[in-house]
């Protein structure tokens, strides 16, 4: 039956071409599941990468009752496209990649299996996730099929947005980079998504590559291969280990290698 209500979200949120009673039964069958956020709200409190020289600013341009008697605000807002919940689009890491304005929409929708990597990485903030940890998943729970989305779950989004146990270090600046330490992805699992062609790749920490990683392999491999990566995913605790449908969309930023992302995730409800 979750497979069924997910092909319905797909089908409403693609906007199928179904009669009026078909639309009714697939608004019935969506009622029946529930939406989950799976962003961090940007505000002074968002983290980004150590050497950024900037996070996220709001400034007030108007906030009050106008002289007409009624109440207006309008804010104006600045920020990095890589911090909080944001998308890394192709272009982030492969020369010839496509920028986060050029990804399709079907690319950022689809279903997603969740592995749990947590028990591991909780022991080792320097985990790497590895094929054997996807293989043990399959094993459990199904092949992972071409054009699903694969979250990892490390338990580090209880830390956000705790520089110190998110990131391993709460220092600014270059001499911080040395200093992170938190779980990523072996570039031979990338390896391994790249190959079984998988639309995108989500993990709650800062990056889809290791804190300590000096040449952002994963992120080379997954990039190169067209697959955009989802970082600092909140909430991954409420998807179960598949039967999610994630729809994944970012600030539409002409020619930007990334940007904010507004990521929800549709599941069964029990």
């Amino acid at each position: 039956m979750k497979y069924v209500m997910v092909n319905a979200a797909a089908c409403v949120l693609l906007a199928c071409n179904t009669t009026q009673p078909e639309q009714t039964n697939l608004a019935q069958q969506l009622a029946a599941g529930k939406w989950i956020d799976l962003g961090y709200d940007l505000s002074d409190q968002t983290l980004y990468w150590p050497n950024n020289p900037t996070g996220f600013k709001l400034d007030t341009t108007a906030a009050g009752i106008t002289p007409a008697g009624f109440y207006y605000s309008t804010y104006a807002f600045s920020a990095p496209e890589h911090g909080g919940t944001h998308l890394d689009a192709p272009s982030h890491f492969a020369e010839n990649g496509v920028g986060v304005d050029k990804l399709t929409l079907e690319q950022l929708t689809g279903e997603a299996v969740v592995i749990d990597v947590s028990a591991k990485a909780q022991q080792n903030r320097d985990y790497l996730v590895t094929t054997n940890d996807i293989g043990e998943w399959e094993n459990t729970n199904g092949k992972i099929e071409a054009g699903m989305m694969v979250f990892f779950k490390t338990g580090y989004g209880k830390f956000y947005p705790d520089a110190e146990k998110y990131f391993g270090t709460a220092e600014r600046g270059a001499a911080a980079i040395p200093k992170l330490h938190f779980p990523g992805i072996d570039s031979a699992a990338a390896q391994w998504l790249a190959d079984h062609k998988i639309k995108a790749v989500g993990i709650d920490t800062p990056s889809i590559d290791v804190g300590q990683s000096k040449n952002f392999k994963t992120h080379q491999v997954l990039m190169g291969a067209g697959i955009p990566g989802f970082e600092n995913v909140a909430n991954i605790d409420a998807l179960p280990a598949r039967g999610a449908y994630i729809v994944a969309l970012p600030m539409k930023i002409k020619n930007g290698s990334g940007g904010p992302l507004r990521l929800i995730a549709w599941v069964a409800k029990g």
